[in-house]
């Protein structure tokens, strides 16, 4: 295991309390809403921020523990940093801003001038050895930052929103990029990022924060399947309940209740995709379980399809096509029905 620490750190009207471990060759991200503790995370490791009790290991070594009063600065914890705005240096080069981690190791000039060529090589702008970071593209300065974190070898790198600065179209191929960079790292990676695309194709385990404590970790796919909070089903596009079971019914605290396609007992989650949500000006004939008379509150495009808010028994996320909009003729403040199949619903034990 490259990295073992447990992480207190208090600040007036908040507490980080986590533990986090991640193993050599492992990319873990790390998701939370605003305020959840991930930029806090991200510097206590760095040690920019002292703990207030814990402990962290980085490849056997211990770099910080407050029992022992131990504190390692950040230059000596071998650790690699790339910051969403990337923090290169205007007035170097991309060979040098490279380098510069190599010559604070005490390579010689020459030495780490080669080692920096060899990494522009790597990361496809040999050509631009001599630009500086204004004249270089967002994503070219992305690749030149990364560079620099990984050329000194560390055995724990940070990435905090790493893509968050570049447009949707270099997005795509810095991505991949560093999707590539990262399966060659044999350290550990933490990536911070609010974007669940980034999370779900680079890293190999989630963990999710929320008011500075862990709410759930696993794999992409099992947390995009089985989210537990209602921040992560909004991120992975679910619509989230939780109540108790008695068999194929779920009641809710407010009284509300779904039929699910599978018998349980006791308390569960229950989960559907707003694309399973059927709407109608009238209440639809026959006899279908899930069914409730909703209020549209929200209206908003999203590519292809119209994603419709929703409130009523259940606060609802409905996902149709823009002629269903038209057919349906849709405004915000519209009564509508609203219904999902049994067998579109995911249960589970909470």
């Amino acid at each position: 295991m490259t990295l073992d620490a447990n992480l207190r750190v208090d600040r007036p009207g908040f507490t980080l309390d986590l533990d986090l471990h991640i193993d050599s060759g492992e990319v873990v991200a790390l998701l939370g809403p605003n305020g959840a503790g991930k930029t806090t995370t991200l510097r206590a490791l760095a040690g920019l921020t002292p703990l207030t009790a814990g402990r962290i290991e980085i490849d056997g070594t211990t770099v910080e523990d407050t029992t022992m009063g131990r504190r390692t600065p950040t230059e000596r914890r071998r650790t690699g940093l790339l910051f969403q705005d990337y923090l290169l240096f205007p007035h170097l080069s991309a060979l040098d801003n490279i380098a510069f981690g190599l010559r604070c190791q005490g390579r010689s000039k020459a030495d780490a001038r080669g080692e920096a060529a060899a990494w522009l090589d790597r990361v496809g702008l040999a050509d631009h050895a001599a630009a500086r970071p204004g004249a270089l593209s967002g994503g070219q300065a992305q690749r030149v930052a990364l560079a620099r974190a990984l050329a000194p070898s560390p055995r724990l790198l940070l990435l905090d929103e790493p893509l968050a600065a570049l447009d949707a179209h270099t997005r795509l191929d810095i991505r991949t990029r560093l999707g590539h960079h990262l399966a060659d790292f044999d350290g550990a990676t933490l990536l911070v990022t609010h974007d669940p695309l980034d999370a779900m194709i680079l890293a190999d385990r989630l963990v999710v924060i929320e008011h500075g404590h862990l709410v759930q970790t696993g794999p992409p796919a099992e947390i995009a399947r089985h989210p537990r909070t209602d921040y992560i089903a909004r991120l992975v596009g679910l619509n989230l309940y939780h109540g108790a079971a008695d068999d194929h019914r779920v009641r809710l605290a407010d009284g509300a209740e779904i039929t699910t396609a599978e018998p349980h007992h006791g308390p569960v989650f229950v989960a559907f995709r707003p694309t399973a949500v059927a709407l109608y000006r009238t209440r639809p004939d026959g006899t279908p379980r899930n069914q409730w008379p909703v209020t549209v509150t929200g209206i908003e495009r999203r590519g292809d399809h119209v994603r419709i808010d929703l409130t009523g028994p259940l606060h609802l996320a409905a996902d149709i096509t823009p002629a269903a909009l038209a057919d349906l003729d849709l405004t915000p403040g519209t009564q509508v029905w609203a219904t999902v199949k049994a067998t579109e619903t995911d249960t589970y034990p909470a």
